[in-house]
């Protein structure tokens, strides 16, 4: 590996207006599903694991994305 500084160029290319919205888009999602996720975790911290009864099956709900994932991509002929 190179014992070069990282390059200290400060110049920013600005985004295209949609493509600002975009990525402002993307952020919300993603901050919005890492708030769901902390909101799990703390409730489990708070209440302990589920009831195995209460759970889904990872395979279901891995077949189920599967599924959504296969209805999202046109068939191929």
């Amino acid at each position: 590996m190179s014992e070069q500084p990282a390059s200290t160029d400060t110049a920013r290319q600005q985004l295209e207006p949609a493509a600002a919205d975009a990525v402002r888009a993307y952020a919300a999602r993603t901050r919005e599903n890492a708030d769901q996720f902390a909101a799990v975790l703390e409730d489990i911290a708070a209440n302990g694991l589920p009831s195995v009864e209460n759970c889904t099956p990872w395979e279901e709900l891995r077949e189920a994305h599967l599924a959504r994932l296969a209805a999202q991509r046109p068939a191929v002929a």
